[in-house]
């Protein structure tokens, strides 16, 4: 099997998940800092206490029952997390059956989809599948990501999210800005980034970015270095 890989915009979507344990509950949390519109969730026992602020939240339903083939009606995405292969197989099934993405968390064969192990640094995902043959190598290819790719990796792509739109307000053509993000990415700015060098990330900007933006600097690298 090869899967495409793609990244799903949740918003306003309704997601489902069918088992609250360990596992589902960190596929809920998951689900929920992807911005997902709401999230509906089925245990046949309650979550416990420590659960309590997720299923606060006023996006998020909770039904202590067995799944029920209604509680797809209108879902954009449903994980199961459940020891029964018979209830794996039935909602694999008729979400097969709906068109509905579904993933059975650990059994690739009955999914959809697949989640892939991933490394986060701020707005960056970094993300890595074996198309479900080796779960156990993807954690550790995820592992030396982590070690790779630092904190410096988020405070970059955020000082860009500040200066994209300064850039684009100069009316300048499509040419110039794709050269100063270019160079931007491409220089010292990372390292410096990573040093906690103000005054190195302060010159870079200075070198790379257009006059008219030399004064916005301060604010452009406040908190990121």
């Amino acid at each position: 099997m090869r899967y495409y890989p793609i990244f799903v915009n949740l918003e306003n979507k309704g997601c489902l998940v069918i088992g609250a344990g360990e596992v589902g509950k960190r596929k809920i949390q998951s689900l929920i800092d992807s911005g997902a519109g709401h999230v509906t969730i089925i245990d046949t026992r309650e979550p416990g206490p420590e659960f309590d602020s997720v299923t606060a939240l006023p996006n998020v339903d909770f039904h202590c029952r067995e799944f029920a083939d209604t509680d797809l009606d209108g879902k954009f995405l449903v994980i199961a997390c459940t020891s029964s292969e018979e209830v794996n197989w039935r909602i694999s099934n008729l979400c097969r059956d709906r068109g509905i993405l579904c993933n059975i968390v650990d059994q690739p064969e009955k999914c959809s989809f697949i989640v892939p192990a991933t490394v986060k640094r701020g707005d960056l995902t970094v993300a890595i599948s074996t198309a479900g043959r080796s779960p156990a190598m993807a954690k550790r290819i995820r592992k030396e990501l982590q070690e790779s790719f630092g904190d410096e990796y988020a405070h970059l792509l955020t000082a860009m999210g500040r200066i994209r739109p300064l850039m684009l307000s100069l009316g300048l053509t499509t040419a110039d800005n794709t050269a100063v993000f270019r160079s931007l990415v491409n220089s010292a700015l990372l390292d410096a980034m990573k040093g906690h060098d103000l005054d190195a990330a302060t010159e870079i900007l200075k070198e790379s970015l257009p006059d008219p933006l030399h004064d916005n600097i301060p604010e452009l690298l406040d908190g990121l270095v």
